[in-house]
């Protein structure tokens, strides 16, 4: 008995090892990742050697980026408002196409 309480020591001492070197995380990581592919790849072994073989860029970089975006999206959105209103104020003061003829020169 205690050969297996020694060998459950150690399988439980190298999970560890796993957990706190980000080991398990990063598995698990490329595990979700190849779960949620649309169309799995023909070779799952090459698709997680892909992947795990990037390093990915870092956290603060991806949260500085999103809010990037975000504000570029705000900055889209109140750009359009702006151009459709300055389109209504232009077709109030340009005279109706319809049944205008140009000036002659």
């Amino acid at each position: 008995m205690t050969t297996y309480r020694a060998a459950d020591s150690k399988r439980e001492e190298f999970r560890k090892y796993l957990e706190k070197a980000g080991v398990l995380d990063t598995l698990t990581k490329v595990l979700v990742a190849l779960y949620e592919e649309p169309e799995k790849p023909n070779n799952a072994l090459d698709f997680l050697k892909q992947n795990l073989g990037t390093g990915g860029p870092d956290t603060a970089d991806v949260e500085a980026l999103r809010l990037e975006v975000t504000e570029l999206r705000q900055k889209i959105e109140q750009l359009n408002e702006e151009n459709s209103e300055l389109k209504s104020k232009l077709l109030q003061y340009e005279p109706s196409a319809e049944g205008e003829q140009p000036a002659e020169s």
